[in-house]
């Protein structure tokens, strides 16, 4: 990581790298950071810590610092106090760098960002901070769409691997959706970095903000997860403001409805759109481009020499990526480039392998296996509908009843639209058809992604 912005920093040290509402840092400026945070954690003898930081200013020089020196640093997602001690709990840290006051003392060592961004007492150890045996560590947490989080262990030099097909670009200006603690905020900042192009990180990271730093700060490209970009048209559409000049929209995260790519089009007629597959696991496995739902058939069996490989294994992708995960942690490494079960539930239609869901979010209603993704679809077609959330209910007769929650438009008459959600699932099957329909102010997320289970 620190290579690629020492990199850009010898060209043109005064470039911008980020923006925010309140300033820049350059390249040069995060390079020199990040030269400080090395000798520093070198000094200090710290070879894991934990950040509880959200502005990309700060957290850059930290996780660049830290790939520079070999020490394996986590980003903790902004959750309450309470929320972050169990994750100091069960990853084993003993050093949180924070500049929050109400985090003090909630590991054994609290660091300020200054303590590491002063860089190190003697200015013997920035000499060459750089770990010997080159293992350059990293552990990134899941979102826990399905669960409790689980920390992901990966290498820099696997990361940065698919950045050599990256072009310059110094002319992009990417807006931060995901936060940098998600695998896909990762890929965003590689991607940036080796482009030498802008990251704009406004905080917090919610599509109303999002919109917001597309407008006024010249956001040019943009990827988020469909959640997020149905929540941003909807906010665009209700502002009446003016439209982003986008070139670039990409979508990932989850699955993505067909007729959302047809919807982001007609909203950025400007825009390429582009959908990224990938995962904290296996990272990325490249973009389509051509605007159909799914991905190319050609993305199977690819053989021995591809990076990434993929399979259909009884209706569920599995995947073999030389840039993917050492393991967990707390478990023994996975075998290296070995097969992995993504558990997202695929069909083959055409020339497409389709996206029907997570093996985790399928409702079993009486024996019936039921996806949510399809139902979403469908009641997301009907007037009046801004976002929609299919779940499993516990029923005492079934084992699980199919559960909806609808944010309406504002102004839509409910009764109505329960009767018109009604009529647009009566030919589901008995299964598949929603038994409990709730209308909602929003619908909870987490990491930009619907949760398609009881909260």
């Amino acid at each position: 990581m620190d290579e690629l912005l020492r990199r850009v920093a010898a060209v043109d040290p005064a470039r911008v790298a980020v923006v925010t509402h309140d300033g820049t840092r350059t390249y040069g400026q995060l390079a020199d950071d990040a030269l400080r945070v090395a000798a520093a954690l070198t000094e200090r003898g710290i070879r894991r810590f934990a950040i509880a930081e959200v502005e990309a200013a700060a957290v850059l020089p930290l996780l660049a610092g830290a790939s520079l020196a070999g020490a394996e640093a986590c980003q903790y997602p902004p959750d309450a106090p309470d929320d972050l001690r169990s994750l100091v709990e069960r990853f084993d840290h003993d050093v949180l760098v924070t500049d929050r006051d109400d985090l003090a003392g909630l590991a054994p060592q609290v660091l300020g960002t200054g303590a590491l961004l002063g860089g190190a007492s003697d200015p013997s150890v920035v000499v060459d901070p750089t770990p010997t045996d080159d293992v350059r560590p990293h552990l990134v947490l899941t979102t826990g769409t399905t669960g409790a989080p689980r920390g992901v262990r990966h290498d820099w030099n696997r990361l940065v691997r698919g950045t050599a097909r990256v072009r310059p670009a110094p002319d992009e200006r990417w807006l931060l959706a995901f936060g940098l603690h998600q695998f896909a905020g990762l890929q965003v900042l590689l991607h940036v970095a080796a482009a030498g192009s802008v990251l704009v990180a406004p905080a917090p990271r919610r599509p109303v903000e999002g919109l917001e730093a597309m407008r006024a700060l010249g956001v040019t490209h943009a990827s988020a997860t469909p959640t997020y970009w149905r929540f941003l048209v909807a906010q665009l559409r209700s502002d009446g403001g003016p439209v982003p000049a986008l070139r670039q929209v990409t979508l990932g995260g989850e699955a993505i409805p067909g007729p959302l790519l047809g919807e982001l089009r007609a909203t950025f007629p400007d825009a390429a759109v582009s959908q990224v597959y990938a995962a904290s696991e296996f990272g990325s496995t490249g973009s389509m481009r051509d605007g159909r739902p799914g991905l190319s058939i050609d993305v199977l069996d690819r053989g021995d020499d591809a990076d990434v490989d993929m399979r259909i294994v009884d209706g569920e992708l599995w995947i073999r990526s030389r840039t993917g995960m050492l393991g967990y942690h707390g478990e023994p490494p996975i075998e290296a480039d070995g097969w992995r079960a993504t558990g997202d539930r695929v069909e083959i239609e055409g020339d497409r392998v389709l996206f029907r869901g997570r093996t985790s979010e399928i409702i079993n209603v009486g024996g019936v296996k039921v996806h949510p993704l399809p139902i979403e679809e469908r009641v997301a077609a009907v007037d009046g509908v801004v976002m929609a959330r299919v779940y499993g209910r516990p029923n005492a007769m079934t084992g699980a009843i199919v559960a909806l929650e609808v944010v309406a438009a504002p102004g839509t008459d409910e009764a109505e639209l329960k009767t018109a959600l009604k009529a647009a699932c009566a030919d589901l099957v008995p299964a598949s058809r929603p038994r409990s329909i709730t209308f909602v102010d929003e619908i909870v997320t987490t990491g930009s992604k619907i949760l398609r289970r009881e909260l």
